[in-house]
């Protein structure tokens, strides 16, 4: 995970709109902020982003 994809994470949680663990609501909202860089990384490495949530472990 890259520091643009840290901010992007950040960034959708900070608004509080989703539950971060809703992880299709996390794409449709990353695609309405259009952040494809976290769409993409979320689809290729899910059990990274699911990690990151719950430990904060990058």
């Amino acid at each position: 995970m890259n520091e643009r994809i840290f901010t992007q994470i950040m960034d959708i949680r900070d608004s509080g709109r989703v539950n971060m663990f809703d992880i299709p609501a996390v794409q449709r909202m990353a695609f309405k902020m259009e952040f494809y860089e976290l769409i993409c990384f979320i689809e290729e490495n899910r059990a990274a982003y699911v990690r990151f949530i719950l430990t904060g472990e990058e």
